[in-house]
């Protein structure tokens, strides 16, 4: 809605408006580029006009569209499926991802993945057994073995505190 609302007072009304990305018609001009992205920022949203940045946000939305809001199988083969969704070529985009990011696509979804088996453990709702199928880990030990190599804890450890151990989205 903010996002939307930015627009449309400076007479750009979004086509479309969705995770990360905004369609409209025609081109903002550069003072209004420079004053739309400093009204975003105050709500904590910025623009970003170059190819190569549009990219990386785009493989980051695929992700977390896919970890955090989707009820598909997340057994897929990653690689595929995000190159299904951007129609470019995987290795250009792990390779551009990595250069930008200072990360892999692969480092990127684990840490996208266990936030999710944080927020799952803290709701408390599912067994780790089901929490490891629903996250498209072949066993409970596999999920343990990564989810204690990010966090330093063990899913059982993390339970137990339960402190503000989550990151905000944008900062995994």
């Amino acid at each position: 809605m903010v996002v939307k609302n930015e627009f449309e007072k400076f007479g750009y009304p979004p086509v479309t408006v969705q995770l990360g990305e905004v369609e409209i018609n025609g081109d903002l001009t550069p003072e209004n580029m420079t004053v739309i992205d400093n009204r975003l920022k105050e709500f904590g949203f910025e623009l970003i006009d170059d190819t190569k940045s549009r990219i990386i946000e785009k493989i980051k939305n695929v992700i977390i569209r896919l970890v955090h809001h989707s009820d598909e199988n997340l057994k897929v083969n990653y690689s595929r499926y995000i190159e299904s969704q951007l129609n470019k070529d995987y290795s250009y985009l792990s390779t551009l991802f990595s250069e930008i990011e200072g990360t892999t696509i692969e480092k990127y979804i684990i840490h996208q993945k266990i936030e999710k088996v944080k927020e799952l453990l803290v709701y408390d709702e599912l067994t780790l057994s089901e929490i490891a199928d629903k996250m498209g880990y072949s066993n409970v030990a596999y999920l343990s073995s990564q989810f204690k190599k990010v966090t330093g804890l063990t899913p059982s450890h993390f339970k137990q505190v339960k402190e503000s151990k989550r990151k905000p989205l944008d900062e995994v």
